[in-house]
């Protein structure tokens, strides 16, 4: 089953606003048998999007409006291609009790999901990691390193692994590798094996699958796989499963970083 798991969609106000319909042909015509739509889920109440435009989910008005778009494509394209209603949840230290409680009151309606790290905690103030280089070069200031940043990256992301969020906690982590985005920019001498092997490991224990990720492959500073070929052999090695996802944010991205990630096509 050729799937991707990890499209966003007009609802992301920081993507553009191709059509549900659009992603969806671009999809099959590029062979895929599988998607799951997996917007940005709204932040939890009481946290401050620490971006500039504040454009970093959708509002907590649109989910009616999400789910039903999605099932009216479902329909449209049954027997052609499967279509999964999913969301990307973010995991944001000092809120899990309010991603809980926004899990047990519309996890029921998802047929997929992913759990990303883009938010650290930073003793009482946020950052978005992705958001730019500048940004991210902040973040080093303040952090003191950009091996702190790292450090303080993977100690959130194996928090959200271990962290209970009910039963429907997203079973995927998304793109694991990416506090790596700048790293041509921002390089760092230690590779951080034993924080990634520890990661893997605690996936492993979970049951869970990783977000094998192409989006990076189009980030100049970036220029790889989330997470790497190394860390996709080593996951690979732990049978841990992968699935491929373009991180789309607009119809022409579908499908990105897939050629040169040959890892992919064995674990499908």
């Amino acid at each position: 089953m050729i799937k991707d798991g990890h499209i966003h969609t007009p609802f992301c106000p920081h993507g553009t606003k191709d059509a549900l319909e659009a992603y969806v042909e671009k999809a099959m015509s590029l062979g895929f048998q599988e998607i799951s739509f997996t917007e940005h889920a709204p932040l939890p109440p009481g946290f401050i999007d620490p971006t500039p435009e504040q454009d970093s989910s959708m509002d907590i008005e649109q989910l009616e409006s999400y789910f039903d778009k999605i099932n009216k494509v479902k329909s449209l394209y049954s027997g052609k291609i499967k279509i999964n209603t999913g969301l990307e949840v973010d995991f944001i230290e000092g809120f899990e009790q309010e991603t809980k409680q926004l899990l047990d009151q519309y996890g029921k309606y998802l047929d997929d999901a992913i759990l990303s790290v883009h938010f650290l905690k930073f003793g009482s103030r946020y950052a978005c990691l992705d958001y730019s280089p500048e940004a991210f070069g902040q973040m080093v200031e303040v952090y003191g390193a950009t091996e702190n940043v790292y450090r303080a990256y993977f100690k959130t992301l194996l928090q959200s692994i271990n962290c209970n969020l009910g039963p429907y906690k997203p079973k995927r982590i998304g793109h694991m590798t990416l506090v790596k985005k700048f790293q041509k920019k921002y390089p760092v001498k230690k590779a951080f094996t034993n924080e990634i092997m520890e990661i893997l490991k605690a996936i492993k224990i979970k049951g869970y699958e990783i977000d094998y990720n192409g989006a990076g492959f189009s980030k100049p500073l970036c220029k790889e796989a989330y997470p790497p070929d190394w860390v996709a052999e080593e996951a690979i090695n732990l049978k841990i499963p992968l699935v491929y996802g373009s991180d789309a944010h607009q119809m022409k991205e579908l499908g990105q970083g897939l050629s040169m990630m040959p890892l992919w096509k064995g674990n499908q």
